[in-house]
């Protein structure tokens, strides 16, 4: 797929406030006092899903950061014995390391991160967003190519919108 805004940079900020303002309505809507309750992902609580979500954002935050002022990339924020890719270990890291972290502190966090990561995007130079081999871990894709959010909406939204109806 290739981006059809002449700015593919402009595009994907834009995505970004877009996925923001579609969180700031999912807050909402599970509503502060059952962010705590068990049930979006089996044991996993809304909170808890914040804050998995949050860990891989900042993951890729920094590797933006990083490349746009020239930098390496930045080693995961996990072990490296976990290695680089997600999966269960990964997760059951991040949240043994977040689960107790005030609901507040988290949403605060996760609403900042979006003006991150597209002050982080917006700094990237053309070629970093465009070129299909600018990020190993993109696997062939080009940054204006990917769905940001996809991980949220294909793995995680189902089931949270499944919760949510019963719970209603």
């Amino acid at each position: 797929m290739t981006v059809p805004d002449a700015d593919p940079r402009a595009h994907l900020v834009a995505n970004i406030q877009a996925e923001r303002a579609l969180w700031a309505d999912l807050v909402e809507e599970v509503g502060e006092d059952r962010m705590t309750d068990p049930g979006p992902m089996g044991e996993w609580t809304f909170k808890d899903l914040a804050s998995h979500l949050l860990a891989w954002r900042e993951r890729t935050i920094a590797r933006l950061e990083a490349a746009a002022a020239g930098r390496e990339e930045p080693p995961n924020p996990w072990p490296a014995e976990l290695g680089d890719e997600e999966d269960d270990t990964v997760n059951a890291w991040i949240h043994e390391r977040t689960r107790d972290r005030p609901l507040r502190d988290v949403l605060d966090d996760v609403d900042r991160s979006y003006e991150r990561y597209a002050s982080a995007i917006a700094a990237l130079p053309d070629d970093l967003v465009t070129r299909p081999d600018a990020f190993p871990w993109l696997e062939g894709e080009a940054l204006a190519d990917v769905e940001l959010f996809g991980h949220l909406h294909d793995e995680h939204e189902p089931s949270m919108r499944a919760w949510l109806t019963e719970r209603a």
